[in-house]
């Protein structure tokens, strides 16, 4: 489920990865029971691939990493959220089409911009 643009992230790396990045970061939460999360991954690649200048993405696998996602009260997946400067600047819950997606990762890169 690697893709080459895409980092797994975990409990034990989030901080560097995400919380220290310049760049925004698109975080994927997700598990891999869950059908949803596995219909979403394809529009989750094609994002890491199209913004891959502007936007880090990773995925953290919340039975692996349990300890993040209850940080940031992730309560059902597949949840996206963006982080930019150690804060989270954009949330999407369950499973959307890509089109919805797209205008979410834009929405929190101008967010993130200004």
């Amino acid at each position: 489920m690697a893709h080459h643009h895409i980092k797994i992230l975990t409990d034990a790396n989030f901080q560097a990865e995400v919380m220290n990045s310049d760049k925004p970061t698109l975080v994927d939460f997700w598990a891999t029971w869950c059908a949803p999360c596995r219909a979403i991954a394809p529009h989750v690649e094609k994002l890491a691939e199209s913004f891959a200048d502007k936007l880090n993405v990773g995925k953290l696998d919340i039975d692996g990493s349990p300890k993040v996602p209850t940080s940031y009260d992730v309560r059902s997946i597949p949840t996206l959220l963006i982080f930019h400067k150690g804060k989270v600047v954009g949330q999407l819950v369950g499973a959307a089409p890509f089109p919805k997606i797209e205008k979410f990762v834009k929405d929190a890169l101008d967010k993130a911009a200004q």
